[in-house]
């Protein structure tokens, strides 16, 4: 990784923690001199604050990730139980929304879905949520890492119901075109690529410009198609920009639009009824 997709240090909100933040270090390739020590987020190391990029938070809440620098804002971290997430699970719309019906989801159809391009995880637990037994590839050491921990803690909330989504959900770290090779045949593959040519015009959160940073743009996008196709045994779905050209330059079976993205189905062969 270059320096700015790697942590300028990774801070412990609490002693407590150390041994778990030199872990990570380790994981990570870092040295152990780059484990710091910080009572909160708000008063980290005077040295941090003239550098650019992002330090990695271990704290009570979890691992979070926390961009330097003036105006930067809060740290992100993945959240199954609370936020826009959990209201998502509770009023998202179920197997109407446009996820659930590009993929195929059916209540008395349930589905072994490979996303491999997981990200934070937003979508796949949309998915695991609708009774998908989800697969999830990330390739970015330091996204998989912030979404190891989500699932950590979702497998260890009191929710019985988020423990059992989350049980659903099973993350492989590594490169997805390595994994795809290696892949078994699965009923759909999920893709949603890093768009590279994000217009200047277009939005982005705050809180996920660190994260856009971070994983960079998915130059390799194109590859994961024919890979993805080989696999899946019934369709694959790739997620785009509204107006972004086909992945690979391939026409899709069919389209369902929305306002800001589409889906790009890919059809192999009927889904079971």
């Amino acid at each position: 990784m270059s320096d700015l997709t790697s942590p300028q240090a990774i801070i412990c909100l609490a002693d407590e923690y150390r041994t778990d933040a030199l872990s990570l270090a380790l994981r990570l390739g870092l040295p152990a001199e780059l484990v710091c020590h910080s009572s909160s987020n708000k008063d980290l190391p005077e040295k941090m604050k003239s550098l650019e990029g992002f330090v990695l938070l271990l704290g009570e809440e979890g691992v979070s990730l926390q961009p330097l620098g003036k105006k930067a804002p809060g740290p992100t971290r993945v959240d199954f139980e609370g936020g826009a997430v959990a209201h998502r699970r509770k009023f998202g719309g179920g197997s109407g929304q446009m996820i659930a019906k590009a993929v195929g989801i059916k209540a008395s159809r349930p589905l072994k879905v490979l996303d491999a391009t997981a990200g934070l995880g937003k979508d796949a637990f949309v998915l695991a949520c609708l009774g998908c037994e989800m697969m999830l590839y990330e390739r970015n050491p330091v996204v998989s890492e912030l979404l190891a921990d989500g699932l950590r803690r979702a497998n260890q909330s009191l929710d019985p119901e988020l423990q059992s989504i989350a049980q659903r959900m099973s993350l492989s770290a590594g490169d997805s075109l390595q994994q795809l090779a290696d892949s078994e045949r699965v009923g759909v593959v999920y893709l949603d690529p890093m768009f590279p040519d994000r217009s200047k015009s277009a939005s982005v959160k705050k809180d996920m410009a660190a994260f856009h940073q971070v994983v960079g743009k998915d130059e390799d996008a194109d590859q994961l198609l024919p890979l993805a196709k080989s696999v899946a045994e019934y369709r694959v779905v790739v997620k785009r920009p509204r107006k972004a050209p086909f992945l690979n330059d391939e026409s899709p079976t069919y389209q369902l639009s929305g306002k800001t993205s589409r889906y790009d189905i890919y059809v192999n062969r009927k889904l079971p009824d």
